[in-house]
């Protein structure tokens, strides 16, 4: 995984200098490193260090933000990411009593639309494997869920949540004898 990240920036790092149509040798001096080093990391022979690679985005007039906000830091998992009730970050958002909020998720995706909808699944329901271009969000307020890829399975159990990238085939189906209940929100990237 941690090679994957490393390819991910360098190839980044050489995308946008050729987008700009800047060289090797001006990226370097913007930056205040040699020529090689530069060649050195966009071809993932070494890795630079924090300061040294905000330097460089900086020299490619890049916000920080924007440069990290595409690279995938979970390997080839990441696109799946499951949360169990009992992970959830108790957190304080301001001075009150009786008020308790729980951490779900926290995910940067790309500018968004958000669909938010109730899916009930009845015992015995069928369907094919779907995919749909969102992220999907599912949080299991009541019963039980096996979400089905093809290949890895999950079992959700109330008060467990999901977030993957809905491209990828899934079918959920209801694992239980009564009815399964859930909160979904669709991200679609704009």
């Amino acid at each position: 995984m941690e090679q994957e990240v490393i390819v991910q920036i360098s190839n980044k790092l050489k995308s946008i200098r050729k987008e700009k149509n800047l060289t090797l040798q001006e990226v370097a001096d913007r930056a205040g490193v040699t020529k090689g080093l530069i060649s050195q990391i966009e071809n993932s022979r070494t890795i630079p260090s924090l300061l040294v690679l905000i330097q460089i985005v900086k020299a490619l007039e890049t916000g920080l933000d924007e440069f990290f906000n595409d690279l995938n830091f979970y390997g080839k998992e990441g696109r799946i990411l499951v949360q169990r009730s009992e992970q959830y970050v108790k957190f304080e958002k301001e001075a009150s009593s009786g008020y308790e909020y729980s951490r779900i998720f926290t995910k940067k995706i790309n500018a968004c639309t958000i669909d938010i909808v109730l899916l009930e699944i009845q015992p015995g329901a069928e369907r094919d494997f779907v995919q749909i271009d969102a992220f999907e969000y599912k949080y299991l307020i009541d019963g039980t869920v096996t979400y089905v890829f093809r290949d890895q399975t999950i079992e959700l159990r109330q008060g467990d949540s999901i977030l993957f990238d809905g491209r990828i085939e899934h079918n959920p189906v209801n694992s239980g004898s009564s009815s399964a209940k859930m909160l979904v929100v669709y991200f679609f990237e704009e």
